[in-house]
């Protein structure tokens, strides 16, 4: 199974993993978050990164999900991809995570292209009534 990091500002990742488990209705064995402070250590911060990526990985790969590209978590993540081992995917939102648990038992190059589309269908405008 293709394991996960969320990558991101302070308490995001730790947001994201808890909706993420409420709405899956089972805990998330395979998901892991980092929270980065901009007060960190980049490189102090890259070898935790390296140590949860060697916990989670059973030989799968895995993808990290990071906020922002350009900032300090998305940097550390840059620093962690090794192609077809562990992948790396900025912008994360809601429907993105949830969509990269729900085929994690698939190839972890799947797993990559199910998450972008999650994360960019996930994104809609909303009219009045448009849900009802």
């Amino acid at each position: 199974m293709v394991g996960i990091i969320i990558v991101t500002h302070v308490s995001l990742g730790d947001a994201l993993m808890s909706c993420a488990q409420h709405i899956m209705g089972r805990p998330l064995s395979n998901v892991a978050q980092l929270a980065v402070s901009k007060a960190d250590d980049p490189d102090k911060v890259v070898e935790r990164a390296r140590q949860m990526i060697a916990s989670l990985d059973d030989g799968s790969g895995v993808l990290l999900l990071t906020d922002i590209y350009g900032g300090t978590p998305s940097n550390v993540a840059n620093r962690l991809i090794v192609p077809g081992k562990v992948e790396a995917v900025a912008g994360v939102n809601l429907p993105m995570l949830v969509r990269a648990l729900t085929y994690c038992h698939q190839p972890l190059e799947t797993v990559v292209s199910k998450a972008i589309t999650g994360g960019l269908e996930g994104v809609l405008y909303m009219l009045p009534g448009s849900n009802e």
